[in-house]
Parts: structure tokens; sequence; C-alpha cells
């Protein structure tokens, strides 16, 4: 058995490479996910002392927040990405050398 242990899987395995592939393919993926953490910790700290807003209208505002962080990060990703792709300049690719018989 190739495991590292008896409790992991190769399918395990696949998930931790998959999950690395897509942090280095997108890292701020990973920036929004923090972000909703932090957004979700930070409400959670001040549900205590929201004063005389109801549950209801703060969760709300506390998923809108959350919501706007991630979609704020997957555009700001997408928008670096389009610039490095489209407007910051590329190596230009060497030229095959001429084959001599």
């Amino acid at each position: 058995m190739s495991a590292k242990s008896l409790f992991e899987s190769e399918e395990d395995v696949a998930q931790e490479h998959k999950f690395a592939r897509k942090a280095k393919e997108s890292p701020f993926m990973l920036v929004g996910i923090a972000g909703f953490l932090a957004a979700g910790l930070v409400g959670a700290y001040k549900y205590r002392n929201r004063g005389s807003m109801s549950t209801s209208v703060f969760l709300m505002q506390l998923r809108v927040a959350a919501q706007g962080t991630v979609v704020g990060c997957l555009t700001a990703g997408l928008a670096y990405t389009m610039a490095k792709e489209y407007l910051f300049e590329k190596a230009p690719a060497e030229e095959p050398k001429p084959v001599q018989d």
C-alpha cells in the first residue's frame, strides 16, 4: 500500500495535490477564503455589541460583507490575471535554430 498512514487514502492525497495546484494557479482564491473567514470572525466578535439591531438584520449585513470580500478578491485576481496576460510585456520567444545537415 502506497499511502503514508492507515487513515490516509489515495483520494485524500489526490485532493491535497489538487488544492495545492489550484492555490498556485489562483492565489486570490485563498485570499478570498481568508477574507471570508475574517469577516465571519469579526462578525462573531461584533455580535455581542450590536446594540438594538435585530439578529436577522445583523446577519444579513454580515453575509453581504463576507460575500463582498470574496467577490472583491476574485475580481482583483481576475484583473491581475488579465493585466498580466494582455498588458505586461512578455519575453520574446526564442526562434528555433536552423538544422544543419
